[in-house]
């Protein structure tokens, strides 16, 4: 794991939504694979972790990806468009993330017995509307986490939820249990992103 370069509080004010990208910077694979490993410590719904991603870095597959994505010019310029993928049925990782962590020591034998049985009874009789709704709550707190990473190491993103899913779930040859939910493009700004201002917390907060 690699420090961040910032503070919190700094990286949180400084990122933006950027939408030109200097299309002559790339980024290395182990680069990215570095920030996601790191984002993927963003909290999940019984750390069942229903994200997936796909790293699309191809010239050709990010002009395809334009196509059915409104032609915004970001999905070329970037370094890297990273799609992130909900999986609807990620109640198939139940055992071995618990196990995971009973091996790590996080938890003992009864516990963890405990937690896979309720697991087991909970996510795969629920119905798909709800886990996919469980699926994209959790791909929100990943993609947020990686754009915050991102930033921490000196890198320019912007998500997008405009796009036609199910052509890229077509493109890529998904599972139906498989949902595009967002795309990230990363990379860094050819232009400073525009400001944006916030609504007054007090019109957006209650205490009781």
């Amino acid at each position: 794991m690699t420090e961040l370069f910032a503070p919190l509080s700094e990286v949180i004010h400084a990122r933006k939504s950027v939408r030109k990208f200097d299309s002559e910077y790339q980024i290395a694979p182990e680069v990215i694979e570095d920030m996601l490993q790191e984002a993927t410590l963003a909290p999940s719904s019984s750390n069942l972790q229903p994200w997936r991603f796909i790293v699309i870095q191809d010239e050709e597959a990010k002009k395809k990806i334009k196509e059915f994505s409104f032609n915004q010019e970001q999905m070329e310029t970037s370094s890297a468009i990273i799609a992130v993928i909900g999986d609807t049925e990620m109640y198939h990782n139940i055992d071995e993330i618990y196990l995971s962590n009973l091996k790590a020591g996080n938890i003992d034998e009864v516990n963890v017995q405990r937690q896979i049985d309720n697991a087991k009874a909970l996510y795969p009789n629920a119905p798909t509307d709800a886990r996919l709704t469980i699926a994209a709550f959790d791909a929100g707190l990943v993609s947020m986490q990686l754009m915050l990473i991102a930033k921490a190491k000196g890198y320019d993103t912007v998500p997008m939820g405009g796009f036609d899913k199910a052509q890229f779930a077509k493109e890529f040859n998904l599972e139906e249990r498989y949902v595009p939910l967002v795309l990230i493009a990363l990379g860094k700004a050819a232009a400073p992103a525009y400001g944006s201002t916030r609504l007054p917390l007090e019109k957006i907060t209650t205490f009781v």
